[in-house]
């Protein structure tokens, strides 16, 4: 499945595209990736299957947000988006409580706006906008 354009375009992309990349030269086939605001789930599905194209095996996101129409959307496009290689899950809720849940076992990724400190204990590499400070 090709990659839609504009989430190409998003600024986070390169980041995402390399922090995959540096899993598979670690040999991973498996990967672990959190949007902390997914709004209607595209960007998340993007990077899922940016993941699948690039050779991973077990694909888990999660998909968190606060809107209940959107999360509606998200995982109405998640059902659109079915593969085996995937698990897609959107849930609604306050952010600071779902990632303060990750912190026992982090993602592989954490794609967020406006990326708090509070929000690196929760992922192994937190992929916030460019003009934020961004852990490795």
């Amino acid at each position: 499945m090709q990659i839609d354009s504009k989430y190409r375009q998003d600024p986070r992309w390169p980041a995402i595209e390399a922090a995959l990349g540096s899993l598979r030269e670690r040999h991973r086939r498996a990967v672990r990736i959190v949007d902390a605001d997914c709004g209607a789930g595209g960007f998340l599905i993007a990077v899922a299957e940016q993941a699948r194209a690039m050779g991973f095996t077990a694909i888990e996101g999660r998909g968190l947000g606060g809107s209940p129409a959107m999360i509606g959307r998200a995982r109405a496009a998640a059902k659109r988006h079915r593969h085996a290689a995937m698990g897609l899950v959107f849930e609604r809720g306050d952010t600071a409580d779902a990632l303060a849940e990750e912190r026992d076992f982090p993602a592989d990724i954490l794609v967020c706006h406006r990326c708090g400190t509070q929000m690196h204990a929760a992922a192994t590499c937190v992929i916030g906008d460019p003009s934020e400070k961004m852990a490795a």
